[in-house]
């Protein structure tokens, strides 16, 4: 087995644990550089990517290539470079294999780290004007945890090399889990690298608003001079652009323009670009050709980091099993986390008392998510899930059992016994009838899923987000 070969299969292995987005993101134009009895030099596109495999994947490449290799590999290291294999040097059976040409390392990227500070003194709290950036929003004041560590990490890697590999970066998530704290961060750091960048953040609503605008006074140059005239586009919940003909066509030129011209473009959305219904399918390649990072709920250590970052921000002290008691009843988003710590403040500050486990226990009782979920019916879920993948109900409910009519009703039949605790029958009856074993083996086949799907995980999130906020 020669190093292409060998290195073919490691991928091969790999892929099989990571999403297509990530697999791709951290494992293209990586190939084996040297190999040895003992160790092994992999090749890869840039720093960024080096300190990412030498942190997350460098146990389970070694594991690899032993499996494939005898054992003997003991060694990994990560080195910056390419290489490039002209036709003519493409292996002729009996000859020996040719060496690739490697060519002089990019320039390294800061490497990603995680912040945990308090928000420095001389952030300016509001920028106003073309750049409608927010100054507290910058990266010493974003907490990282599991959920957002690659959508953290990809952010810092675009302010620090804007225009290059990470073009566009496309951070998508649930409500109030940091994207607008990250796409602002980007602006404000490229901002002060070079004050004189032309960069704009906007959300997809007044985009939209503007380029009808500009259609009803006849200042379509205008509307192109604002938007193509910049060095970073920086566009919020960009999922509202489905269904908008006339505003996806003109998206459309926008982002060609500035992507041929090497200018960076960051976007959020609350799901993946194939999942936004009535997105054009050229719409959805190009968002979906640079990097593509998620952000999950915080877990419950990432939360405690929150709010002990908020409480300094604040200059304000609760002790730790409090605070943990609040992140042990919050737990959907930073957003209500943060609404939360300010309702127990106020309510002690209001009383001039010192908050106590049981002071806070009462102020609480309306984040709990017992008391969001009990008024959920099989029809609320059904509609929640119906607008989530643009199906009509009543396709749902039918007897067809195409692909994309048979997974949301399986998430809807999930759904039902895990969060409302119905039974089998009554989910096949909900559903149009179906038999309970139909329900059962949509649930089995849901809760294995889930287990290794990515995205299966984060649709559901999001939807019941959706079911229990709406």
């Amino acid at each position: 087995m020669n190093t292409i070969e060998l290195w073919q299969a490691v991928l091969g292995e790999l892929e099989l644990s990571l999403s297509k987005a990530n697999f791709t993101t951290w494992f293209k134009s990586t190939f084996i550089s040297e190999i040895s009895e003992h160790s092994l030099t992999v090749g890869v596109p840039n720093m960024f990517t080096l300190t990412w495999l030498e942190k997350k994947h460098a146990k389970e490449i070694i594991k690899s290539v032993q499996e494939h290799t005898g054992g003997n590999i003991k060694h990994i290291t990560f080195r910056v470079e390419t290489r490039q294999i002209p036709a003519q040097m493409v292996p002729v059976a009996g000859k020996p294999e040719p060496q690739p040409v490697y060519h002089a390392p990019e320039q390294p990227v800061q490497s990603p780290k995680d912040f945990f500070t308090e928000q420095p003194s001389d952030v300016q709290e509001n920028r106003t004007g073309e750049f409608s950036l927010n100054g507290k929003y910058c990266f010493e004041t974003f907490i990282v945890g599991k959920q957002n560590e690659l959508a953290h990490a990809a952010a810092q890697a675009v302010s620090n090399q804007p225009g290059g590999v990470y073009n566009p970066l496309y951070i998508y998530g649930g409500v109030g889990l940091g994207k607008t704290h990250l796409l602002q961060a980007i602006g404000n750091e490229l901002l002060r690298k070079n004050p004189n960048l032309r960069i704009l953040y906007i959300t997809c609503e007044r985009f939209t608003n503007d380029y009808v605008s500009a259609l009803r006074t006849g200042k379509m140059n205008d509307f192109k001079n604002r938007y193509r005239m910049v060095d970073t586009l920086l566009i919020d919940d960009i999922q509202f652009l489905g269904g908008k003909e006339s505003t996806q066509e003109e998206f459309f030129h926008t982002f060609n323009q500035l992507f041929q011209n090497n200018k960076q473009l960051v976007f959020s959305s609350d799901r993946p670009p194939k999942a936004i219904p009535s997105l054009e399918a050229r719409l959805s390649s190009r968002l979906e050709q640079g990097m593509m990072a998620d952000v999950g709920s915080p877990d419950f250590e990432t939360r405690v980091a929150i709010l002990e970052s908020k409480c300094r921000e604040k200059v304000y002290q609760i002790e730790h099993d409090i605070l943990n008691h609040i992140a042990s009843v919050v737990q959907t988003n930073v957003r209500e986390l943060e609404g939360a710590l300010n309702k127990v403040i106020a309510f002690h500050q209001f009383k001039n008392i010192r908050p106590t486990l049981d002071t806070v226990k009462p102020i609480l009782t309306s984040f709990q998510p017992s008391s969001l979920k009990k008024n959920v019916t099989p029809k609320q879920l059904i509609h929640t899930v119906s607008i989530y993948f643009d199906i009509r109900i009543e396709d749902l409910l039918g007897k067809s059992r195409e692909k994309k009519l048979a997974f949301p009703r399986q998430i809807i039949m999930y759904l039902m016994r895990e969060e409302m605790k119905s039974s089998y029958p009554s989910i096949g009856n909900e559903l149009g009838g179906r038999d309970h074993t139909t329900a059962m083996h949509a649930y089995e086949k849901i809760s294995e899923c889930l287990t290794a799907d990515e995205k299966l995980q984060h649709d559901l999130e999001l939807i019941k987000q959706r079911l229990y906020t709406s």
